[in-house]
């Protein structure tokens, strides 16, 4: 990322053990730490949605519906944010949001559930996040294609696919097969 210290511009810049820029003439230092993501598995009962990328990294390949969390934001309002943005819709953040797996104890609302969490590798324009993908659950009965408003820069489309029907090589990315393979899990665990 760096050639040059942004500090002094020393060409002596180094990247130590894949996290930190520092400058032995200046003593610079910059740690280039694990970002958060999120990402929501929602279904609607039958059938989990599932985006199709309009932009790389990943180009065409499917993924949920979340992103980078930005400076400011809580896990969850950054998934409720880039829900509304990438979907045009997102659930009311006051409903509970704790249970098992798109299940809220306390209410009929749909909420955000956590689900799993898994570490990610991002490339995007010559630069490699680390992040840390934090995935939640949600159940919305009965939510169709209609219901959704896509932003076309972000997505070339939607698919509804019975998870278990999944083709892990269309997904986009390490920590989405990840997540699949311990919800598909989950679905076919006996106390469910």
């Amino acid at each position: 990322m760096f050639q040059y210290c942004p500090c002094c511009a020393s060409r002596s810049i180094q990247f130590i053990d894949n996290r930190k820029f520092s400058c032995p003439d200046c003593g610079y230092a910059y740690y280039h730490n694990t970002a958060a993501a999120s990402g929501c598995i929602i279904s609607n009962g039958t059938h989990i949605m599932l985006l199709i990328r309009g932009k790389h990294p990943a180009l065409g390949k499917l993924d949920l519906p979340g992103g980078f969390v930005n400076p400011g934001e809580g896990i969850l309002e950054g998934l409720a944010r880039e829900c509304r943005e990438e979907i045009g819709w997102a659930p009311d953040l006051d409903a509970p949001q704790s249970g098992r797996a798109g299940k809220s104890r306390k209410s009929k609302k749909p909420a955000f559930i956590f689900f799993a969490s898994f570490p990610n590798v991002y490339p995007y324009k010559g630069v490699t996040y680390n992040t840390c993908d934090i995935f939640f659950t949600l159940t919305v009965p009965g939510l169709t294609e209609k219901d959704l408003r896509l932003d076309l820069k972000e997505n070339q489309g939607v698919r509804f696919v019975n998870p278990r029907d999944l083709d892990f090589d269309e997904l986009a990315f390490d920590s989405t097969r990840r997540v699949m393979g311990a919800y598909i899990a989950y679905l076919d665990s006996p106390q469910n």
